[in-house]
Formats: structure tokens, sequence, C-alpha cells
């Protein structure tokens, strides 16, 4: 599987990890500092192939994702659930622990944030659905992030990965009832 834009990861054994999956070229961080000469060349591998960021599922990756993201817009998202980037002795979280079948399927479920859309579903919506607050929402937002591939998000940014995603009410409601039936079925 050959990916035409530039992937960015956190460090070296990330890009190991990537092309064990697929034929790629990596832009490293190297750490959750970005620098502007980093940027900078983000910037330019966006302008010419376009550019998929694919951060650790933790804070740190979150982090380097977010300064990114605002410094380069239009940037592609991929993401792995924490379980996905586990190490094998439970000892670490990252892309480099991730099998190469879930680095292609994160890579191939990537997307395109966007700034400033309407707002389909509500702050107010997602308290109903049991997202925010209460028992239980953390683990129906782990559940919606993975069936809605938008990452591991607490509620705020639920809501706001929601507008940036363009995740339809229809979307939203199908991903919902799968997240409640199994709960149900237990």
């Amino acid at each position: 599987m050959k990916i035409k834009e530039f992937i960015v990861v956190e460090g070296k054994d990330d890009t190991t990890a990537i092309r064990r999956a697929v034929d790629a070229d990596t832009i490293e961080t190297n750490g959750s500092a970005v620098n502007q000469a980093t940027i900078e060349k983000i910037k330019r591998a966006q302008a010419t192939r376009g550019v998929i960021i694919f951060t650790d599922p933790d804070y740190p990756g979150e982090k380097i994702r977010k300064t990114i993201a605002q410094s380069v817009p239009g940037c592609k998202h991929a993401f792995l659930t924490k379980e996905k980037a586990l190490a094998k002795r439970k000892r670490g979280i990252g892309v480099e622990h991730a099998s190469p079948e879930d680095i292609r399927e994160a890579l191939k479920d990537a997307q395109t944030m966007q700034e400033g859309l309407a707002e389909e579903i509500t702050q107010e919506d997602l308290v109903t659905a049991g997202l925010i607050g209460g028992s239980g929402a953390k683990e129906r937002r782990i559940k919606m992030g993975e069936l809605l591939k938008i990452g591991y998000t607490n509620g705020k940014q639920l809501h706001k990965r929601l507008m940036m995603f363009q995740i339809s009410k229809q979307e939203f409601a199908a991903a919902l009832a799968i997240v409640l039936k199994e709960e149900q079925n237990g």
C-alpha cells in the first residue's frame, strides 16, 4: 500500500512501524515541543503532497496534533485506539507498538478536519446521549471515537471533533445505537 501524503509521526520507532505497514515518507517531530523548522517542513509537505498527522493516542500525541493542525490547516488525521497502540508487555503506548494491519486501517480512515462549520450535533445532544457526564460516559466516548474514526476525546473535544469531521446526525445516531446496543448486551 503506497501513501502519497507525508505521514507526521513522533519519532524513529514510529517511522519504522509505518514502513513495516505501508510505503510512505514520514516527518518526525522528535517530541511534543514541535519546533518552527519542523512546522515549516510540514507546511511544505502539505503544499506539495499533503500530510497525515498520525501521533500516539496520549496527551503528548494530542498536543503535537493540535500544534500542527493550528499551524498547518488542511492536514488529514489518522487515529489509533489506546488498545491497538499498547505495547505487548503493557509498558508504553504509541504508533510504534501497533500492528501493520492496524496502521493500514488507521491510515485508510484518515480524515480532514475543517474549522468553522455549522453545529449539527449540539452539546445538549451529547449530554442527552450519555456521552458527557454521568456513569459510563467516558466508555461511550471511547467506543464512539472508534466507530466514527475520530480518536478518543473528552466531552468538550468530542463536540468539536464531530463538527470538524463533519459527522452528520445520521452517522452520530447510527454509531450511538451500536454503542448503546453493545452496552445493553454487556
